[in-house]
């Protein structure tokens, strides 16, 4: 069986620091996660793309789910992500791109993914995207990359995940997928090092004119009272794409300004930290806020951190 990474296994496999345990967030969201892992395969610093988590911006109705530009992943490391075309069975493309050590990054559902045990398995649809890294169609046993680590599933879920379960009555759904491009020689660390310090530069411009974190405490009473109308299942949706966003991509920010240039901006790391926390201890009061209806005490929860983003980018732009 072809493995783009033939060392590495589900068991034993070590996780990257990012995703500790001890973390405030120790997962973010399933592309930046997967990254994460996939450059910790490749032995490289996961750290030096975090750039782009200074454009973070609050989008009316959520935050700005962060992703790593594809643009950056080549400028550090060589490499080249892009779309695969889906016009065969999912499975036959992936084992050819495997075959040429080529990762391919595929939205699957989730509800067939034992590793989301507890959360969706077998109890609720969702689109989530992994990288595989080694696929038996004979075995029906695949291995991927997915949130904070590697795993493996097989059988029916196999089944499911590849929707083999379908008949030729049943239209298949052809996934959006992309697959990943390693250069023959991998960057050193002294050139990434330069290359992420300039992208740094190139994000910190586009910062948001506004304080995203401001504008989101202005609607987020209201809108934590429309969550509270609906079925309590609704608020972990909610959360995700607000709370979880900004505090998993400022937990990220500190990380990336830690290993960018350490000490050099220790005040704003202690801010991107801040609003990671902040944003942690939110969370938990808005859930007691949706089961009780009590909603006034969310009118200055989020002052700490919008106080904190304000205090960052002042730091930022003192040092640069």
């Amino acid at each position: 069986m072809n493995a783009v990474f033939p060392a590495i296994r589900p068991d034993g496999y070590a996780r990257h620091a990012l995703h500790s345990s001890e973390r405030m967030w120790p997962e973010t969201n399933c592309y930046i996660d997967l990254w994460i892992e996939v450059l910790n395969a490749l032995r490289l610093p996961p750290e030096a793309m975090l750039g782009f988590t200074m454009t973070q911006d609050f989008e009316g109705d959520q935050f700005t789910f962060f992703k790593v530009p594809l643009e950056d992943l080549e400028a550090l490391f060589g490499i080249r992500v892009s779309e695969l075309a889906i016009f065969d069975a999912v499975e036959s493309h992936i084992q050819t791109q495997i075959g040429r050590g080529r990762l391919c990054l595929i939205e699957m559902d989730s509800y067939f993914m034992p590793d989301t045990q507890g959360t969706v398995y077998r109890t609720e649809h969702g689109k989530t995207t992994v990288a595989i890294n080694r696929l038996d169609m004979a075995a029906k046993r695949v291995e991927y990359f997915h949130n904070a680590g590697f795993f493996s599933l097989e059988g029916e879920d196999f089944d499911g995940l590849f929707q083999l379960h379908l008949t030729e009555s049943d239209a298949p759904f052809l996934p959006y997928t992309e697959f990943a491009k390693f250069p023959a020689m991998l960057p050193g660390d002294a050139d990434i090092r330069k290359v992420s310090g300039e992208l740094f530069r190139k994000h910190f411009a586009r910062r948001p004119s506004t304080n995203p974190i401001r504008a989101f405490a202005s609607v987020f009473p209201q809108q934590v009272e429309a969550v509270a109308e609906r079925p309590f299942g609704f608020f972990h949706k909610y959360a995700f794409n607000t709370l979880r966003q900004f505090g998993a991509n400022f937990e990220l920010a500190a990380d990336h300004l830690a290993w960018l240039a350490p000490g050099r901006f220790a005040d704003a790391e202690a801010s991107a930290r801040q609003i990671s926390e902040t944003a942690k201890s939110v969370q938990f009061q808005l859930a007691r806020a949706v089961i009780r209806k009590k909603f006034e005490p969310l009118q200055t929860a989020l002052d700490p951190a919008a106080d904190a983003w304000d205090s960052m980018m002042a730091s930022i732009s003192e040092r640069l």
